[in-house]
Order: structure tokens, then sequence, then C-alpha cells
């Protein structure tokens, strides 16, 4: 973590401490606390110390696994005892105030999201507590260590290799009545999203969105799909895992037809490629991710095709982002979008552009890339074939 850059911030705002309330299912809670409990607890950063007020449960695990310095229990504070004179509510505002007035706190900035009543708590004990407007353990975490970068990896090679399962049951596929046939039972985007989350499960990795969207579904970028797969017709197939073991995520997608794909979905298809292509040849250090979408902007429109930046109403053609950082959350800081501000070394982003339009369907090609001093390195060992199967 760049505590250089938490420092910062708090010297800058006039704040003696970073104070987050929430469970480890919150991304920049588990960051910096370097701990994950499915119940809510405290996380009291200073410059000179890391603090976690935890249940008795969580004790022992948060001294073993969290970076914390030091470790307190509710019951080093009497919460019982306090619950059992007062309120639940109460108690646990006198025992999160004492805790802070232990590390010589009197001010903390906290996300925008930190529960009211814990804030209130604090206000009425005399500590300032003002929301973080600018997100900074959020924007820290957009910095990947090399650490963090293998996790992505090793998440992604866990995805490629269920997209592979994927493309398999495509390609095997027999054409029958213009539907997919596998086993002797028509193929539906039910079985091969079954089947990745299978896979992917053996990996150490779990997932519960995976979109499978044939023909005209496809043409809705978050419509996970349904129901039989046709022949000659685009199967969008983008899977975003998470690593049970390190909670980091990777994100892929990639656009598939079994049997023969008309030649205005074969020019889409080329002409994403050829926005995919664009981007990559944009991102540096340096660079915004405003101008990397640019790029793709640009590609697309030479060759004819809508996106919002020419047309804001537009409801076919390129009508999303380019990309998103990727890691504790699956979208996270950066941006590859209108406002999307410097790419940073150690910055993990996809690259996803696609024409929708629902009388061709959907297209979508999607890697995984971390930005290096030089450029880029993609993340993504996949191919990036249309047609599969004879």
């Amino acid at each position: 973590m760049d505590a250089a850059k938490l420092d910062d911030h708090l010297r800058s705002g006039g704040f003696d401490g970073y104070l987050i309330d929430a469970a480890g299912a919150d991304s920049d809670q588990r960051y910096l606390s370097g701990f994950d409990a499915p119940d809510p607890y405290l996380t009291l950063y200073t410059p000179d110390s890391l603090r976690l007020l935890v249940s008795e449960l969580e004790y022992g695990r948060a001294q073993n696994e969290s970076r914390a310095d030091a470790v307190a229990r509710l019951s080093d504070y009497d919460y019982a005892d306090r619950r059992a004179e007062s309120s639940e509510r109460e108690a646990r505002r006198v025992v999160v105030a004492a805790f802070v007035a232990d590390a010589g706190v009197d001010s903390v900035a906290v996300p925008g999201r930190f529960p009211l009543s814990t804030a209130d708590g604090l206000r009425e004990r005399g500590v300032t507590v003002e929301p973080d407007e600018d997100d900074v353990v959020t924007e820290i975490r957009a910095v990947k260590t090399d650490e963090e970068v293998e996790h992505v990896r090793a998440a992604q090679r866990a995805n490629e290799a269920a997209l592979a399962r994927a493309e398999a049951l495509l390609a095997d596929a027999e054409v029958v009545d213009g539907l997919l046939h596998h086993d002797d039972e028509v193929l539906t985007a039910e079985r091969v999203r079954g089947e990745i989350e299978l896979e992917l499960l053996r990996r150490g990795c779990g997932t519960d969105e995976t979109i499978v969207a044939p023909a005209e579904q496809g043409a809705d970028p978050h419509d996970r799909g349904s129901g039989p797969l046709p022949a000659g017709e685009p199967v969008v197939v983008d899977v975003f895992p998470r690593s049970k073991a390190t909670k980091y995520h990777a994100d892929m997608t990639r656009t598939f037809v079994r049997g023969e794909p008309t030649a205005e979905l074969r020019a889409r298809y080329e002409a994403t490629i050829a926005a995919m292509d664009a981007a990559f040849e944009a991102i540096a250090p340096g660079v915004t991710g405003a101008g990397v979408h640019d790029a793709v902007c640009d590609a697309y429109e030479a060759r004819g095709y809508e996106t919002l930046r020419s047309n804001p109403a537009a409801e076919t053609g390129f009508i999303h982002g380019t990309g998103h950082g990727v890691g504790l959350d699956v979208h996270e800081l950066p941006r590859l979008a209108p406002g999307g501000g410097e790419l940073e070394v150690g910055n993990v982003v996809t690259v996803e552009p696609g024409l929708y339009d629902p009388d061709v369907g959907g297209v979508r090609v999607e890697d995984l890339v971390v930005v290096t001093a030089d450029g880029y390195e993609n993340l993504t060992d996949y191919p990036k074939d249309l047609v599969v199967g004879s």
C-alpha cells in the first residue's frame, strides 16, 4: 500500500487518522486492514500505526492474518456490560469512541458510505468525522503491487480454462434445425454458464454473474443470456471470476460463432479487433483513460459505426466505455471512459470494445492488461477466433 499517499491526504485535510467501519466484503476495508471477516469491524489508520477493533470471535484470526500493529476486542472496552446497561447501538458507540481515543485521535476521514450511527456516536463524543470526498484508499488500490498483479494473473489463468470449456462445448456441438446440440440435447446458455462456473470452482475461483448471451440478447451488454444457442449467430461469453484464496478478480470476454457468420457480423468483429488494437497502442503511463477511449471511438467511427461520442443518444454501435480497473473489485479505478484520469504504472485495466445491434447481435472482445513503464503487458493468453468448430 502507498502509505505516503494516505499520509499526505490526512495531513492536507488536517486529520489524525482514517477510519473504516465495514465487513471484509468492502474492498477498501480488506485492503487497508489486510483482513477479511463477514461482520463489520473497525480499522483505524494513522501515520504511526494501524489498529483493528474486532469481536471476540475474530480476535485470534485478526492477530494472525491482518497487517495491524494492534488488535483490540470489544470486551477490552466492557462492551457486554455496556450493552446490558443501555442498548447494543449505544454500547457500540461508546466502545468505538474509546477505541479511537486510545489511539490519540481527535479527527478522522471516513469513506463516503461510512455508517451514520457510528459517525454520530463519535461526533457526540467530540471526534471530528468528515467524509473522504477523494476516496483515497480506492485510488491507492488502483495501483497494484507486483504481488497483486500476480493474484490477478492467477485468476486470469483459471478464467481462461473456464472459457476454453465454453468454447469446446460450442465447437463440439452439432447443428440441428438451426440450433446447437450437444450430447443429443439442445445446447443452452444455462448449460454453458454452468460448465464455466464448475470449471472455475475446480480452480479455486467463483462467480455467479457469467454472461453467455446469444444473438439479440448479446446486443444488451449486461444481458446474462438464456435459452437455446443458435447456429451462425454470435454468442458473447463474458466471465469475471474471483479467486477464493486471494479475493482478486479476473475479467475477459470472447464472441464465438458456431456455423457460418454473416458478412456483416465478420465486419463488426474485425472492427472490434481494430478498436482493441487502437486502445493497446494508446495505453501508456500518463495517458488518460479518456484518451484511450477516444482512440477506440476513432477506430469505430472511421469504419462508420456510431459511438456515444458521436451520438450520445445512440442505442446501437459502441454504447459503453472502453474499460475499467480490476482488482479486489471487478469494477474499480481507473476508468477507460470519458472523464477517465491519467494511467499509472501498476494499473490493471480491461480493454473491451464492442458493437451492439439487435438485428446483428452483440460483438465484444475483452483482454486484461497491466500498465507498465513502456506501455502495457497483456495478462490474457487466449486466442481471438470468431468461428469455432469445423
